[in-house]
């Protein structure tokens, strides 16, 4: 089923680890979700599969365009819903789920492993370097020079949740979600010279990714902060 939509939320972020344990070229995935979406809990699956690999940051944004359709999706914000038209409008696609865009610049089914594989595999690495790191009592974001404009967004997300269903396509199902984004902010918009940015405090559970993309979308870089567990 498709639906039109979009989502931002702010958030805060915790020191727990002081620096991140990235790739020096993490692929970023972004999947489009919804529980009301009975093709989805493969994709949700396929996601934190993939999120396994240090060479992976995988982020669920859940939508909010299946909420009256008889279940409102607890983690879905208008955010998720407009980050996908935005992916959407630019790469000439149509708004679906599920729905995963890699690197910021190819969407595909987010239940095809073939095509996410293929996908994954051909991903540019990244050219700007960051880096989450210790800064004093707090944390702080490094990021390289990017020789054009662009953006920094922190997203915070929660590794694995359960949910029981009561409703909707998949009433009666018990599902296992993963990377759920719980919420967002955007860092700076600058010119693409290096920079240090400081993070807010990260709940303890959450983690913590950072996505620098220029202004096409493509992400020119990211790091990945895992969870602080109490």
């Amino acid at each position: 089923m498709r639906r039109r939509g979009l989502m931002l939320a702010g958030a805060g972020v915790v020191a727990g680890s002081l620096t991140a344990r990235a790739a020096p070229s993490p692929v970023v995935i972004e999947l489009f979700t919804s529980q009301g979406c009975s093709s989805c809990p493969p994709a949700d699956r396929l996601l934190g599969e993939l999120s396994r690999d240090p060479g992976v940051v995988g982020l669920a944004w859940h939508v909010d365009y299946w909420n009256h359709l008889g279940w409102p999706d607890p983690f879905a914000t208008p955010l998720g819903s407009e980050r996908q038209h935005a992916y959407a409008e630019r790469l000439r696609e149509d708004v679906y789920t599920p729905a995963l865009v890699i690197g910021g610049a190819r969407m595909v089914i987010g239940s095809d492993r073939a095509s996410i594989g293929a996908a994954i595999r051909g991903a540019p690495p990244s050219s700007v370097p960051v880096a989450i790191l210790g800064d004093g009592d707090g944390l702080a974001v490094q990021v390289g020079a990017a020789g054009q404009q662009g953006s920094a967004l922190l997203a915070l997300y929660q590794p694995e949740h359960v949910t029981d269903v009561a409703r909707g396509e998949n009433g009666g199902r018990q599902l296992r979600e993963f990377q759920i984004v719980r919420g967002a902010m955007a860092l700076a918009i600058w010119d693409g010279a290096p920079r240090r940015l400081a993070l807010p405090p990260i709940p303890t559970g959450l983690g913590a990714a950072v996505l620098v993309q220029g202004t096409d979308l493509r992400v020119l870089g990211a790091a990945n902060l895992a969870p602080r567990i109490s």
